[in-house]
């Protein structure tokens, strides 16, 4: 078996799955913007015209969740989640890769799997029965949002790995064109 491809090959896995990440992060932007817009068009109908809408309120709801769950693995590609960076700062790249690793591989795997496997049963009887709002005058579709927690755990999955295999290039002394000590500087 020649070990001379596996870094390059790695490392264009490692780029592809940050794209992937970049592309939900990207996405996740403008949805962030739409759901503000839509939130003030909710607020205005209230206050200026005492018009109601539970769908579009819900729609704010269900872009808010669709934010958090789609930009999730963006957040972890950019470091974003929470950490102790006074500690984490002061590091090694090496040792910054050693923590990012063991992360990697004994809390946010093991908890998006979790998340996946547990939520996959809500998630098909959701689309079974077709589920939609219980509030009269409500947006159908809450199989979809349901369907997002799947799907982030998926993401989020993609990202930690993408996340071990940039830290097992720079432990193997292969620096990764987005090696973490870039992310760090990136993050601040």
């Amino acid at each position: 078996m020649n070990h001379t491809h596996t870094p390059i090959s790695s490392n264009r896995l490692v780029r592809w799955l940050d794209t992937i990440a970049e592309f939900t992060g990207n996405t996740t932007a403008w949805l962030t913007g739409i759901m503000v817009i839509i939130a003030c068009i909710v607020v205005g109908l209230r206050h200026l015209f005492d018009i109601g809408s539970i769908a579009l309120q819900e729609s704010v709801t269900y872009m808010h969740a669709a934010v958090f769950m789609l930009g999730a693995a963006y957040t972890l590609k950019r470091g974003g989640h929470v950490r102790v960076d006074i500690i984490y700062r002061r590091m090694s790249v090496r040792k910054r890769a050693w923590v990012d690793a063991l992360g990697s591989l004994l809390f946010t795997l093991p908890l998006m799997i979790f998340i996946g496997w547990g939520s996959w049963e809500f998630v098909q009887e959701s689309w079974r029965i077709s589920e939609g709002s219980t509030d009269s005058g409500g947006m159908g579709g809450v199989y979809l949002l349901k369907s997002l927690l799947p799907l982030m755990a998926l993401s989020v999955s993609l990202q930690a790995i993408a996340e071990l295999l940039r830290s097992l290039l720079v432990l193997m002394n292969v620096t990764p064109e987005n090696e973490i000590g870039a992310q760090e500087e990136s993050s601040c």
